[in-house]
């Protein structure tokens, strides 16, 4: 729930308006588990609640760290559901890696999540708890609080332009100043492609953009990626160039080389002259391998020619180091077990 919709319920009640306020800065702040933490609330109060709503929603069911520092965390929703985030530290930031779907309906032929198809949305509350749940960790560890986390980056499990109401109402929530207060500068949501969303995203967020591109003709990113059937190259940019940049926004493109399928100096020409005039940056991401999809990681050298290039037609290009790849935490490389529901007797 939003603070308008805690406010509703708390009145409705009988309790005064700022007990919504008190419920929403223990869930948000200080990430409570239960509502006996909230030790200001009228136990009565408390008692009522507990009989009418549902506190957590996510399970931390495994941990694992990287030798890089990288952590990935899987989690279990309350119907059994798994998802996985990722939590990268460095000397300035702590960023997590959010998931917004079971699985992913895009059908990638380079994404390991692809592999599940999709088997649910997640909720609000589902997108939320995973940055409270790894705060908390964080905190448990040592980590200065309240909120070690610094950045999230909607590239987890899931398209989140697919999931929009649940995605925007989630970014609501990790927005307000009364809960985990994130600036609209730390938040990116990234997307395959799906020109639509962006263009709700650019009207009804104030967040940033990220485009998973991966490709410099419309003959290779239909075969990469099947949203391009739909939307070409032509209206993934021209949606770019619509995307307002106010507030400090930005547009980052992600593109994911993949040894002799679209690592060619001639696809670097290509892709600088995409995003010519565009206030963009380019973050080129050497494939981590995933078992049983058939491609590689390009030679360094040739990342290293591809970058430069980028760089020499005066394109601001970044090569993102690869994190967590001992533990398949990196980029592409989350997927979790579909668990069936018990069956029961007699059925």
């Amino acid at each position: 729930m939003n603070l308008a919709e805690l406010e509703a319920v708390v009145t409705a009640a009988g309790e005064k308006r700022f007990r919504a306020q008190q419920i929403f800065r223990w869930m948000h702040q200080r990430y409570a588990r239960s509502l006996e933490e909230m030790t200001d609330l009228p136990k009565a109060f408390r008692e009522k609640l507990a009989t009418q709503a549902t506190l957590t929603t996510l399970e931390i069911d495994l941990t694992q760290r990287s030798s890089d520092g990288t952590l990935k965390f899987r989690f279990r929703a309350a119907d059994g559901k798994q998802i996985e985030s990722v939590c990268m530290p460095d000397e300035d930031r702590r960023t997590l890696c959010v998931s917004t779907q079971v699985g992913c309906a895009m059908g990638c032929a380079f994404c390991r999540t692809a592999t599940m198809g999709l088997v649910r949305n997640l909720s609000a509350g589902e997108i939320v708890e995973q940055a409270h749940r790894v705060n908390a960790f964080l905190i448990a560890e040592g980590v200065p609080g309240p909120r070690p986390l610094t950045n999230l980056v909607f590239m987890g499990m899931g398209e989140p332009l697919h999931n929009f109401d649940n995605v925007k109402r989630a970014l609501e929530i990790l927005e307000h100043a009364q809960g985990p207060n994130f600036s609209n500068r730390h938040l990116t949501v990234s997307t395959s492609g799906l020109v639509p969303g962006i263009a709700r995203l650019g009207e009804e967020t104030d967040v940033k953009l990220a485009i998973s591109l991966n490709a410099t003709t419309d003959e290779q990113r239909e075969k990469l990626m099947p949203v391009g059937k739909k939307w070409n190259l032509a209206a993934l940019m021209q949606a770019c160039r619509d995307f307002p940049t106010r507030q400090g926004r930005h547009v980052t493109f992600e593109y994911v080389m993949l040894a002799g399928v679209n690592d060619s100096l001639d696809d670097a020409k290509r892709l600088a002259k995409l995003v010519r005039g565009l206030p963009v940056k380019v973050n080129l991401i050497p494939y981590n391998a995933n078992p049983g999809l058939p491609f590689g990681a390009p030679d360094p050298a040739r990342v290293k020619e591809f970058h430069d290039l980028l760089v020499g037609q005066k394109v601001e290009a970044f090569t993102r180091k690869s994190r967590g790849q001992d533990i398949a935490a990196a980029c592409g490389q989350l997927v979790a077990p579909v668990v069936k529901p018990p069956e029961v007797a007699g059925s």
